[in-house]
């Protein structure tokens, strides 16, 4: 959950009166966020930089750590918790957000350029106009970008903010994606020039932006927004150029976001203006901007319409528990930002709802009701008996699951539990098996190697396992239960799960008597009493095992599982395992 440091006197001057710190706390609850920390800014900056002793910069300013919804991104500043809390307490109403009159021929305009879709493919911008900062607003907007760069941006991954100056550049702009030699400029907080593949070079060694620089590094292109006079406004996701940087001197603000998600990307520039136009000349009042594609489609941006909802008044009331008629319903939504009225439609009585633009997280009909619920009070909800009685119990699968895994432990056979995910190559050629493609299930965008495919066998984690710790004592006996997981076109997700038992034996001998006792001996006490049931082992060709060290275990006459003497090639160049190892596999559920 984020959390938003604001200080408290600066909160408490925005709310209209101060708190004692239970107060707030209290007030907090209501509203559904939390206080989490009190604390100062000399203290915070000790902290950050390690400081024991008490001789630091800052002052004794008393700052108030706010734990606020991950999904309200309209929270992650002191202007948004503030004019929340005003509007939760009555005190105000919900602003109404309106995009200035400008004509076509008068607004600023961005043309992106076709290269772009290498690797950023939108933009949308809009502008502030005769913005009146302080420093600690100024700080503000600094914060709110952060917040919103480690939150909905995911890291600058997805969406990455720019704001400039407006007065220093000339429009219309351009988005381009350009070889990183054709791209210099003088970068923030820098005073000479640098070349794009040098500046990678140069901010490898910094803290901060050191992280986001694989975004874009391994690209050929670098995407780059221009001015009429080819002055840089940045080079996103990294860093704005230095010419166009904002001060608390500046009144207009060019705001540019450049993304891979357009949604995303406009959540973020709403998020923005919303939060910040409220210090505009005109009050909540925001400048467009015309984004002109290569393919000839043109949009303007920013879109602060407000979406409409429908929900009956029994789809609100009935989840909660409570009993409210319309006109206690609709002050309730008034209070968390959401006009509201009564409609009479299709039969029933329906509260319209008015989603202002600050409101992204409310998508469905129980983003409604969860509103609801803060405002009317979640201690104010009476407690209630349920009206029907069910005991609550484990699935099948489980305690089965359960019996099996003391039945292997009574054999002397220790549990592990290994990673459901794994590389490609120790889940076939480390395994002497071959990818069709047609069984894994591939998992996109891995964050590492380690993590590329979910595991079709319990084999490789139990033998990994066995290389982390082969220096333990002869004989090694490990057992996992846990699920493998095969693409499967007949269920609806395209993949099923499938629980089963892997059991590894590791000594000076194969051990292959040792694994087949222990299946006969589970099958035996799986088996119903006084019911006949064939179990058999006929012969397999698994590329894992010893050609004629290996069985197919038969079960009312089908196949549940295998067993065998792990081939070296394996155990030995795949896994670095020298002694010999045997190993069984069986399906649960098949048992079950």
């Amino acid at each position: 959950m984020p959390t938003v440091s604001v200080g408290r006197d600066r909160l408490f001057k925005a709310l209209g009166r101060t708190y004692t710190q239970e107060e707030f706390e209290v007030l907090c609850f209501e509203f559904g966020i939390e206080l989490d920390d009190v604390t100062t800014e000399k203290a915070i900056i000790r902290k950050e930089k390690h400081l024991k002793d008490e001789t630091c910069e800052g002052d004794e300013e008393v700052i108030y750590k706010i734990e606020v919804a991950a999904n309200r991104y309209d929270l992650l500043c002191l202007e948004g918790i503030a004019r929340a809390l005003r509007i939760f307490m009555g005190k105000e109403t919900t602003p109404i957000f309106t995009v200035s009159n400008t004509s076509a021929k008068s607004m600023h305009k961005m043309h992106v350029k076709p290269e772009t879709a290498q690797i950023r493919p939108f933009v949308v911008c809009a502008v502030l106009r005769g913005v009146t900062f302080d420093e600690a607003r100024y700080n503000s907007f600094i914060d709110l970008q952060d917040k919103l760069h480690q939150n909905i941006c995911r890291k600058r991954t997805l969406v990455a903010i720019g704001t400039h100056d407006l007065d220093t550049l000339e429009g219309p702009f351009s988005y381009k994606a350009l070889p990183p030699t054709e791209i210099t400029f003088i970068p923030l907080k820098q005073d000479k020039s640098f070349r794009a593949d040098e500046l990678m070079e140069f901010y490898k060694g910094d803290l901060k932006l050191k992280k986001f620089l694989h975004i874009i590094e391994n690209s050929p292109v670098y995407p780059v927004i221009y001015d009429s006079r080819r002055t840089v406004l940045s080079l996103p996701p990294i860093i704005n150029g230095a010419h166009s940087a904002i001060t608390l001197e500046t009144k207009n603000i060019f705001i540019e976001c450049t993304a891979t998600d357009l949604t995303k990307a406009t959540i973020v520039l709403n998020t923005v203006v919303t939060m910040f136009s409220e210090y505009c000349q005109k009050k909540f009042e925001v400048e467009p901007v015309e984004v002109l594609y290569p393919d000839g489609k043109t949009m303007v941006y920013p879109d602060l319409s407000v979406t409409k909802m429908e929900v009956p008044i029994k789809e609100i009331t009935g989840p909660i528990g409570i009993s409210l008629n319309e006109t206690q319903v609709v002050p309730l939504l008034n209070k968390m930002q959401l006009q509201s009225e009564k409609v009479f439609a299709d039969g029933e009585t329906r509260i319209l709802i008015s989603v202002p633009p600050t409101r992204s997280d409310i998508l469905h009909a129980r983003d409604v009701v969860e509103d609801v619920a803060i405002a009317y009070g979640y201690n104010n909800i009476p407690k209630t008996k349920p009206k029907c009685h069910t005991t609550g119990g484990r699935q099948p699968l489980n305690r089965f699951s359960d019996k099996i895994r003391a039945e292997v432990a009574r054999a002397g056979y220790m549990e592990v539990l290994t990673w459901i995910l794994g590389s490609k190559e120790e889940n076939f050629k480390k395994l002497n098996r071959s990818d069709d493609e047609k069984k894994a299930v591939i998992i996109g965008n891995p964050r590492t190697a380690e993590f590329e495919v979910v595991r079709t066998s319990l084999l490789p984690g139990l033998l990994k396992t066995l290389k982390h710790n082969k220096d333990h004592p002869r004989p090694i006996k490990i057992f996992e239960v846990g699920d493998v997981v095969t693409l499967d076109e007949t269920r609806d997700v395209g993949a099923a799960n499938n629980r089963r038992l892997g059991v590894l034996y590791c000594s000076g001998s194969s051990g292959f008597e040792e694994i087949l006792g222990l299946a006969e001996r589970i099958l035996k006490v799986v088996k119903k009493p006084h019911v006949e049931v064939e179990t058999k082992l006929e012969l397999s060709h698994e590329p894992e095992f010893f050609l004629d060290r290996q069985r197919n275990i038969m079960f009312s006459g089908r196949c549940i599982g295998k067993l065998g003497v792990i081939h070296p090639v394996v155990s030995w160049e795949g896994f670095d395992i020298s002694d010999p190892c045997s190993f069984l596999e069986i399906n649960i559920e098949a048992l079950l």
